[in-house]
Order: structure tokens, then sequence, then C-alpha cells
């Protein structure tokens, strides 16, 4: 595995700063904590506008670095950048409620010291001021194109002589980078700054950072099998922290407490309401409480939803059907299908987050706080609830969720009745029962029990036909047998043992050249579209869900052989967990056969479904 097979990401939940390992430099800095701001009125079916990144490279003497490499501290966000030139720091601090980025070199040697901090901007510089506070000179710069502005706050010494290229003002080896969103936000930013580094150097800075992070870890109450299965829930534990932003809602943008699905460089660092659920819910069973809940009222403080009133029977809802833009506005679709996309599993998933907090916590004012459309409860109940059962069909004597696009994103023209939306429908309902429990409303949870036990009779007759756990109602080789029916077992939807046998049976029929399993037997024949070579790779989401399954049969050599290999994959690689390993090599997904690829950090999907598997895996040992 080459070392350098991810590039490193630090963020703060106000932004994001990513460090390539190859070159010790870093190569993006990006103003929010997502990749797109809100949507393209100009093209509704677009990505939506980018968020503003200000750096295309900033490193040490014009890039010209030998024997570069990049790591963690001590399993933070805090980057320890190291080349025969020197050494360099780079860290965006919890403590300051802005965009900021710390950056910060030592030269290595008298010949590196005639060298400098270069940089490369992402667009010319439209303008450019000195501005004296705090007795430093600041440089306050604009671009072309970008609406935020940038404040530059040199921390340490004056290099001796000017980089090459484009160079620092001033030329101080360290400075302070803060994204400023308005002109009269510029003098509050400086005061924060200041008030927060305390006359500190670069290196107190990073360690004081790094001991505020210790304290805020949550202690975990189980055994690791070595170290190196310690340090991956470290590290996976501060991407789920960085993955959360942190931005105040405000009028046009409500999205604080959303978790992107990846981290940059990953394709996917948008917040999707699937992957944050398995992010959000890793966050309450560690112990991260505020971060948990923060999450659980971003769920019911964004806005605008309910765009898609027309898929769904009329009925207004709260829950994105996909995801969301950055400003906490839904984004009905995943342009990578080319349309709009219905999945109906999202909403039971929110009201597995809802009783896994409540359950946790025992937090009964929570259902009192205010949210976008009511309190919660109400929330919950009339657009979450209501519309989930808007959407169920009736099937032979019992019920199932309508046809949609569910787990996997399929195309919404080749929409569906999946396995996983009428499960996740039957996990929903049951925690919502006892969420209306909890809020005395006896009707509620009668009606929901009543339903979900239809549910329940419909799922057996519409996907365990001839013994045998289906994907989908209807017939067809991709989704006869599917990672996602792992996940279905593991909820304990599916609790009969020959049923559950069978099913991880033909698992093996997802089985990929390089060692794990893939999500389904792709269909797609034409290599020049993206899922072609997508589907074909090994999701690492399947194999943890694998490695559950089979700790709850009790083939436990089974199970510790498929985390102890991600484990040391992860070792290898920064510790990162990555949403796929190359199983086809190709121009997309290009590696060696067991490489990581795809989306690099993943979130929800990566660091979050590894908690979750390893604390599942230490309570069933408890249990046993």
């Amino acid at each position: 595995m080459p070392a350098a097979a991810s590039h490193l990401v630090t963020g703060n939940g106000f932004g994001f700063a990513v460090v390539s390992p190859e070159n010790a430099t870093v190569s993006k800095f990006y103003a929010h904590p997502y990749s797109f701001v809100r949507p393209d009125p100009k093209n509704p079916l677009s990505e939506g506008v980018e968020a503003a990144n200000f750096i295309k490279a900033l490193g040490w003497s014009g890039g010209v670095t030998r024997g570069a490499s990049a790591e963690y501290e001590n399993d933070s966000h805090v980057i320890d950048a190291r080349s025969s030139e020197g050494r360099g720091l780079v860290f965006m601090p919890f403590g300051l409620r802005e965009a900021a980025l710390i950056v910060s070199w030592e030269p290595g040697s008298d010949r590196a010291k005639q060298g400098g901090l270069y940089v490369e901007w992402s667009r010319p510089v439209r303008s450019q001021r000195t501005v004296r506070m705090f007795g430093a000179e600041m440089q306050w710069l604009k671009f072309d194109d970008i609406a935020e502005s940038l404040l530059l706050i040199p921390l340490g010494p004056k290099q001796i002589k000017p980089a090459r290229g484009e160079q620092f003002p001033s030329g101080s080896l360290a400075w302070a980078l803060i994204s400023v969103e308005s002109d009269d936000e510029l003098a509050q930013a400086a005061n924060d700054f200041n008030t927060w580094q305390a006359g500190l150097a670069p290196q107190a800075l990073a360690k004081r950072e790094i001991a505020e992070l210790e304290r805020w870890r949550a202690r975990p109450a189980i055994h690791f099998d070595g170290e190196e299965e310690r340090h991956l829930w470290r590290q996976s534990e501060v991407m789920l922290r960085i993955a959360q932003s942190r931005e105040p809602n405000r009028p046009g943008r409500n999205s604080n407490g959303l978790i992107v699905a990846s981290l940059p460089d990953g394709v996917w660092f948008t917040p999707w309401v699937r992957d944050m659920a398995y992010a959000a819910v890793a966050l309450a069973r560690m112990g991260h409480r505020d971060e948990a809940r923060a999450a659980l009222l971003a769920y019911f403080n964004a806005q605008p939803t309910g765009k898609m009133r027309d898929e769904t029977r009329g009925a207004d809802y709260q829950i994105s059907v996909v995801r969301y833009f950055g400003d906490g506005s839904e984004e009905p679709f995943f342009t990578q299908e080319g349309s709009t996309n219905i999945e109906f599993d999202d909403w039971g998933e929110v009201l597995w987050v809802l009783g896994e907090y409540l359950r946790k916590y025992e937090e009964p004012d929570l259902l009192s706080t205010p949210t976008y459309r009511g309190r919660m409860y109400e929330s919950a109940k009339d657009y979450v609830v209501k519309p989930l059962l808007a959407n169920l069909e009736k099937y032979d004597e019992g019920l199932i969720v309508a046809a949609d696009t569910s787990i996997w994103e399929e195309r919404q023209k080749d929409k569906k009745h999946f396995a996983f939306s009428t499960a996740m429908a039957i996990v929903g309902l049951r925690e919502f029962a006892a969420v209306a429990q909890r809020a005395g409303d006896e009707a509620t949870r009668a009606e929901v029990l009543r339903q979900a036990a239809l549910l329940e009779k419909g799922f057996s007759a519409a996907f365990v036909r001839d013994g045998k756990l289906r994907g989908t109602l209807e017939e067809g080789v991709k989704n006869d047998i599917d990672g996602a029916l792992l996940a279905i077992i593991n909820f304990r939807v599916v609790t009969d043992p020959a049923v559950v046998r069978d099913a991880v049976e033909r698992v093996e029929l997802l089985k990929v050249a390089s060692g794990g399993y893939r999500r389904v037997r792709s269909t797609y024949t034409d290599p020049a579209i993206f899922e072609y070579w997508y589907e074909r790779q090994e999701f690492l989401f399947v194999d943890l869900s694998m490695a559950e399954v089979y700790r709850r049969l009790g083939r436990d050599p089974e199970a510790a052989a498929i985390l102890k290999r991600i484990v040391d994959k992860a070792a290898a690689d920064h510790n990162v967990v990555p949403e796929m390993y190359v199983a086809v090599p190709c121009r997309l997904f290009p590696g060696a056969l067991g490489d990581p690829t795809g989306a690099l950090p993943m979130v929800g999907y990566g660091a979050g479904a590894y908690i979750l598997h390893v604390l599942d895996w230490k309570r069933l040992e408890t249990n046993h």
C-alpha cells in the first residue's frame, strides 16, 4: 500500500484544508465545511454553487521537496508535514468559530532557510490591503470570483528572503489564514484570533489543540485487540468531529450540525441523510452527546425541504429524500444519475437516530425543542412518520414501502420496491413507538406499532420468497442478492436462522478479486457509465456489515479476519477508512488490487460504520 494513498484533511466545523503527503503541501483550503453552498438558480439539476477554495498549493521552497511525507499527530487533526527542507504544521483550530487555517514551517538546514513559504492562489488576487491590529501587520486579500475574503496574520519569524513565485507578504514562516464572509466581520475575526492565540507560538498552539482534543474525546468503554485498532478508533473519532458543520444557523443558511458523507478530497463531501445517520448514531453511542444532539437538530432545522411532494403522494415532509446543499436546503437528486431521486429509507433512518439518542441519553426535553416545523416531537410525527405512512402500499396481507431508489441511489427511472426501504420503515417506526411513549402519546404509539406489524407481514411476503431473502420485490439479478440485506439482518428485521444462513451463503456471489464484497451484481454494460466501474469495486460498508453478521452467527474468526484486514490497511494509510478498495483497476478507480479508492476519508460509511461495528462486537462479546 502506498504511504501517500490518501491526502490528509483537517477541519474545525467551519472549513476544510487538505495536505498532500507526496509533496508536503496544502492543496486546498475551503471557506465552508461542504462542497456546494446552495442550489444554482441557473441550473437547478447541477451540483450547485461550489464552496470557495482559496488555494492551489501552499508549501515550501517553491514545491521543490525530497523525502516528503505527512502524518496526523497523535491521532488528531493536526498534520505534521515533513521533507528534506524542514517540517511544517497544518491544522484548523476548534477554538475558533471561523474557517481558520494555521500553517508554519521550520527550515531543516541553512540551505533551506534561503527558501520560504510560497503560495499559488486558486484565483487571481483582486485587491490587497495591510491591516494593523493587535501589534501585527495583517494582510487582507480579495480574489476574483470568490465572495469570501482572506485575512492573513503573521505568527512567526520572518524568512530571510522571499520564495519563488507568489509568496506571503512580509515573509513570515508561520501564518493564520482566516476566511471572512463579509467585510464587517473582519475586525471580529481578528479579535477572535488574537484572544484564541493568547500570544502562543505555532508549536505551542498545536500542542494546546491536541490537548484540548484529548479532553473532548469520549473514553471508550471497550477493549481493543491491539494498538492498530485503538489508533483507528481514535482517528475515526476525529473524522466524525471534523465532518460536522458548526456554522451557526442564520437567515438563508440552516446547516448547523449537518455531517458530510466524506471529507475532501473525497467526492462526497456533502451532507447525505443516510451516511449522516450512521455518523450520528456512532457519535451518540460513543458518548459524544453534544455532537449527536446537534446532528438530530440539524435534520429538523434544515430548510427548505419537501421539494418532491409530487413524488411523495402529496405528503409534505421534513427529511430530504437524498441529501442537502451546504445551506441546509434539500438537494433531492443525485446528479451522477442525471435525475431526481426518492429514497424513502432516509425517513426511517432519521427515526432510528432519534430513538437511539433518547435511549442513550433520556432527554425528554429534546422532544419539546423548537425546530423549523414546530416542536421536535410534532415535527417527527407530522413530517416524518405521516409522510412515511402515506407512502406505503398494500402487499399480500401487509404493507411495503412504495417504489423508490433506496440505499444505493438507483436511477429514478429504474425505481423498485426495495427490501432495505421497507426494513428501515420497520426499524424507524419501532423506534418512534418508544418515542411516542416518552411523549405520553399512546394513540400514536399504538398506531405506529400497528403499521409496523403490517410492514413486517408485507416484508416477509414480498422479500422472503422460497426461503430466500431478496433485495427487491421485482425480479432481477442485480438485487437478487444485495449487500444491503446484511444491514437488514443486523437491524434484526430478519431473524429466521435458515433465511439468514442462506443470505450469507449467497453473499459470496458479491465477492470480488480484492478479497471483500461489492454492493450488488451490477448489470451496467457500458463502460462509459460511471456506475459500471463504481459497482464493481469492493465496498467497505458491505464488508463491515458482513463481519457483523458473522459475529451474530458465532463465526468470530471470519468476522475478525474482515476487521483485521480493514484495520491493517488503514494503519498503512494514515488510519483512514476509505469508501472502497480497488477490485477492478480502471481510470476512475486506479491503483493496485486492494488499494483504497473512492471517497477518502469516508465518514458515515467509513469511520462511523467502523466504530459501530466495534461497539456492537464488544457488546455481543459481553452478552456471550
